[in-house]
């Protein structure tokens, strides 16, 4: 969701793997249901009554495949022959429709025995496939068409490395490599180790899902990096942009602040170093030319807006680049303002907690420890060393 919900309108790529890790969390859930959940209800909604949902499942390949292709080409718009990819998941969908007309009763008493005895799903048949095909095959059809996509996927990538240089999509943009690899080494640590565990249990056991294995712990391993791994690229979970966009210059902005939009907007930024380095520059403009931080309730999301940088590039830009909070950042810029005030001699005719409410801090508290904070000394022995 925060992928899908930063990202969609600008960059389509977010939008396949917003639907991936969608399609992998539904698939552990499908597994939870199956397995684990002993919910007759449960196991008889998932199993022979939302064919859709599952059929969902089957969109884990692709939807990898599209968003690798999309780095790698910075092309993110489908094709044609992108259509064939869907064909699993209509067949399935297809195959299933007949059982949606089967009895309600039916279908409990199925999932009763399933909850009792998990390796009782090798007697039903909750699709036309379940005839044709052996009850391995179709258990293990999912996974492994996961697995074929993540094959294909890694071989684009691996391709697309040994070029060296002949393309620039992720040329100074190490991060995006870094990504890639921990993207497709968790996928496919979790799906082999998931699908000989899949085998143990239509062939072999099937209580393995219920001991713990060595390759029950790859399994867990494997999933749980790949489901938290978005939270370490905050690049690709917020995403920053490759090419800064032209922001629209507020009518007010001097003419000094109007040169320095425009040089930078000439610049051939093409990676997130120039994206972050506008950032930089439009941030120490604006407190210089506009000085919002001498209003009280100045803040993140209110800077944001003065400067058109989303809230949430600011965050990152704060956090990762200049390693201060916004506060901070505000903070010394209305002590050094407060400085300036004291060195003009402004304490003549006013006390030092005027000095800090001019300054914009909203009590003489909170000007006295930020002040000592930032300089290491209080306002008044910085006042002593002024007069001497």
């Amino acid at each position: 969701m925060i992928l899908l919900y930063f990202n969609a309108k600008k960059f389509t790529s977010s939008i396949y793997l917003g639907i991936f890790f969608f399609g992998v969390s539904l698939y552990g859930f499908y597994q939870y249901v199956l397995v684990y959940s002993k919910s007759v209800l449960l196991v008889g909604v998932i199993l022979f009554s939302i064919p859709f949902l599952s059929s969902l499942i089957y969109l884990i390949g692709p939807m990898l495949y599209w968003f690798v292709r999309a780095v790698l080409t910075d092309k993110p718009g489908l094709k044609r022959s992108d259509i064939w990819h869907f064909l699993p998941m209509i067949v399935f969908i297809i195959a299933a429709l007949p059982n949606l007309f089967t009895a309600w009763s039916v279908k409990m008493e199925a999932a009763t025995n399933i909850v009792n005895n998990a390796g009782a799903m090798q007697q039903y048949k909750p699709t036309v496939l379940s005839g044709i095909f052996s009850y391995p095959v179709m258990f293990l059809s999912r996974p492994v068409l996961v697995l074929c996509y993540t094959f294909w996927s890694t071989g684009l990538f691996f391709r697309y490395l040994l070029k060296k240089g002949e393309q620039s999509v992720l040329l100074q943009q190490q991060f995006m490599t870094k990504w890639l690899c921990v993207l497709l080494g968790s996928i496919s640590i979790f799906v082999i180790s998931h699908i000989l565990i899949v085998i143990d249990f239509t062939v072999k056991d099937s209580n393995v899902f219920f001991t713990l294995t060595s390759l029950q712990i790859l399994s867990s391993v494997g999933l749980t990096v790949l489901l938290i791994s978005p939270f370490f690229f905050p690049t690709i979970l917020y995403g920053l942009p490759r090419y800064p966009e032209p922001k629209v210059i507020p009518e007010n902005l001097t003419k000094e602040s109007l040169l320095l939009t425009t040089e930078v907007s000439k610049k051939p930024s093409r990676f997130e170093s120039d994206y972050l380095l506008l950032i930089q520059q439009k941030t120490e403009s604006c407190m210089h030319e506009f000085q919002p931080y001498l209003q009280p309730e100045c803040n993140l999301a209110q800077f944001s807006v003065l400067i058109q940088i989303p809230v949430h590039h600011l965050a990152y830009y704060f956090r990762e680049i200049k390693k201060q909070s916004f506060i901070d950042f505000r903070n010394h810029w209305r002590v050094e303002h407060a400085k300036n005030l004291i060195r003009e001699g402004k304490l003549s005719g006013m006390t030092l907690e005027a000095i800090g409410l001019l300054s914009g801090f909203s009590s003489r508290n909170t000007f006295l420890n930020a002040f000592k904070k930032i300089e290491g000394i209080s306002p008044n022995d910085f006042v002593t060393r002024i007069e001497k």
